[in-house]
């Protein structure tokens, strides 16, 4: 029981440490455009980014698959600006939720991508050969997730309803401050 709250809290902080605070930003940019009714939605979009993230942690760590820590730095970035850039496209048509196939397949590829920016730290640490610790570690992800959705949810909910955004704007606001903070990143991580 002791080593599955070490991986479970390891889940938890690796999703909510301010100091690697891409994960957030994914997860922020990508509720923007929601509300609490569309919950299975977004309950859908988070748990295909938590199994892409533990496919590409499960194939890193039993050496299947593994990719320049250089490039996936560059690609987690990308992943959030172009999450960002769907949100303003989609934020024109007058439900962004008829996108939700797309989202979904984007969401789990960006999934795999992050999940093999962490790969390396989980191997070092990991001191077990079998599947459990990575899913202890996966609930602990798709917890903090959840998390982060709630929070935003809440957020959204008080600017639309009490100070009167309308959706467009708040999808336009939230994902432009994301871009805003993404460039940097990519700039930083630029390997090219």
């Amino acid at each position: 029981m002791n080593e599955f709250w070490l991986y479970f809290k390891l889940g938890l902080n690796h999703v909510l440490d301010m100091q690697a605070y891409d994960h957030v930003l994914f997860i922020v940019v990508l509720v923007a455009a929601y509300n609490f009714s569309d919950w299975k939605k977004l309950l859908g979009l988070v748990s295909l980014f938590t199994l892409g993230h533990t496919i590409s942690l499960l194939l890193a760590s039993y050496s299947i698959a593994s990719v320049s820590s250089s490039v996936i730095e560059f690609l987690i970035p990308i992943t959030i600006l172009i999450t960002a850039f769907f949100n303003i496209i989609a934020s024109r048509k007058s439900n962004h939720s008829e996108k939700i196939g797309l989202l979904l397949i984007i969401t789990f590829f960006f999934g795999l991508i992050h999940g093999f920016g962490f790969a390396t730290y989980f191997n070092m640490i990991k001191d077990d050969t079998t599947i459990l610790p990575l899913l202890e570690f996966a609930l602990g992800i798709e917890i903090a997730q959840i998390i982060i959705v709630i929070i935003v949810l809440i957020i959204s909910f008080i600017f639309q309803s009490f100070l009167r955004f309308n959706k467009r704007d708040w999808i336009l606001i939230i994902s432009s401050l994301v871009i805003g903070i993404v460039i940097p990143m990519l700039i930083e991580n630029w390997s090219f």
